[in-house]
């Protein structure tokens, strides 16, 4: 996608025939399963699926040059690999020009490998940045309870507390505090239920610099070295650049 450019619903021409559109980004929306580098504008193109135009039409085929470029990509899963679960949470506020809902992005990392990932359109429109991130957190929470108790199911007792990082300081310390402040009371009770994980010590909320905040390849288009710098700590690679011993997922 291009730079600072947002997609609206009713810009350009209709297609004639929305088919071999809605086709494509139903293909594309399947190959997000492990090809996470292209979740955020998959899900950009996918918003239009009711009334494509040709202006969407060309963003899908400017994707599906960007697969043909990498076609070898995949993940790679360290053998021995911790079972420390990590999480990053991040949103784009007011992204969306139609709705001005916000995005939320989340991905969880199982010591170093990578294991899941979501970017959506959040449900309510938001009034600030902070109460986007921190809508964004329980998404991200209700995940890290979930694996937590399949690692247990398994027979795997995680040693550590969950690390749910964020970058808005303000989101953290709302949730961190027993107190409901109150410019907050507006924000919905299930939203807290981020503060009931961190008080029974299911996880953590270290701050981490936007700058190595890994979820914001979900939430908007950025410069192909920030791309790169941010898919490489996620160990997506070319597959002649794995390890013989990995497990990989293409």
């Amino acid at each position: 996608m291009e730079l600072n450019v947002k997609y609206r619903r009713d810009e350009g021409d209709l297609l004639e025939d929305p088919t071999i559109y809605r086709k494509l980004v139903g293909s594309l929306i399947y190959l997000t399963i492990t090809r996470l580098d292209i979740s955020y504008v998959v899900h950009i193109v996918s918003k239009f699926m009711q009334a494509p135009r040709h202006l969407h039409l060309s963003v899908v085929r400017r994707i599906i040059r960007y697969i043909l470029g990498t076609p070898s990509h995949g993940l790679f899963f360290p053998t021995c690999s911790s079972l420390q679960l990590q999480a990053y949470s991040d949103t784009d506020w007011a992204g969306c020009p139609d709705t001005r809902k916000s995005t939320t992005s989340w991905c969880m990392f199982l010591g170093d490998a990578l294991i899941s990932w979501k970017c959506k359109k959040q449900d309510h429109v938001s009034k600030s940045s902070t109460e986007a991130e921190y809508r964004a957190m329980p998404a991200s929470c209700f995940e890290i309870i979930w694996l937590h108790c399949l690692l247990i199911e398994l027979g795997f007792c995680p040693v550590h507390l969950a690390q749910l990082h964020a970058d808005n300081t303000s989101a953290i310390q709302i949730a961190a505090n027993l107190v409901y402040p109150e410019h907050t009371k507006h924000i919905e009770v299930d939203c807290h239920s981020i503060r009931e994980a961190y008080y029974h010590l299911v996880i953590t909320l270290p701050h981490i610099s936007t700058s190595l905040q890994i979820a914001d390849i979900f939430t908007k288009s950025m410069p192909r070295q920030r791309h790169h710098f941010l898919v490489g700590y996620t160990d997506l690679m070319p597959a002649d650049s794995m390890p013989w011993t990995a497990l990989t997922a293409m």
